[in-house]
């Protein structure tokens, strides 16, 4: 059976394991936000950047990428965007229905943020957000590549999300 992953940040641009297909597709009830606090990939837990999750939210959507793995890898992909994802527990892994860019729907695997998890941010006002991300860094790299990777490859994939073009340009302001 097929593995399908819905991406709708880094592994936009850093799946991390064979694609076979790429599909531009919608999640519905969710909606991208910076509301997971990073203390691994893109902050330390003395200081904290910021990632993005899904938040579920009546009538949003969100857009991103269905991957489907490479045939024969289903195990071991699944076994790395469990070490990578369920880091620290905030993320749920859920089987979402999908709806694709050339109608089909299909079920695929999903990282939903745990609003009682204690990375869980909540709402932030986006200069909030942008002073966090702006200076942040963790074993990763800076919590400002992260954003501007994100909101590069969307754009590159024609997905408008006002809020990360707003952070994007925020955060090149703030570090000048």
């Amino acid at each position: 059976m097929a593995l399908w992953v819905f991406g709708y940040g880094s592994l936009l641009w850093n799946p991390g394991f064979d694609v076979a297909e790429e599909q531009m597709a919608v999640l519905e009830g969710y909606h991208r936000s910076f509301s997971m606090w990073s203390i691994h990939h893109r902050g330390t837990p003395t200081d904290r950047g910021l990632v993005l999750a899904l938040d579920a939210s009546a009538g949003a959507s969100c857009q991103g990428v269905a991957l489907r793995a490479k045939p024969g890898t289903e195990e071991a992909t699944l076994a790395e965007l469990r070490a990578r994802e369920l880091i620290s527990s905030a993320y749920f892994e859920q089987i979402l229905p999908v709806r694709l860019h050339d109608g089909r729907q299909i079920e695929a695997v999903s990282y939903v943020i745990d609003p009682q998890h204690d990375q869980y941010t909540g709402p932030q006002s986006l200069e909030t957000q942008a002073q966090i991300i702006a200076r942040a860094k963790g074993d990763r790299g800076p919590n400002s590549e992260y954003l501007h990777n994100t909101q590069a490859h969307l754009v590159k994939i024609g997905i408008h999300d006002p809020d990360l073009e707003w952070l994007d340009a925020r955060v090149r302001q703030i570090a000048g």
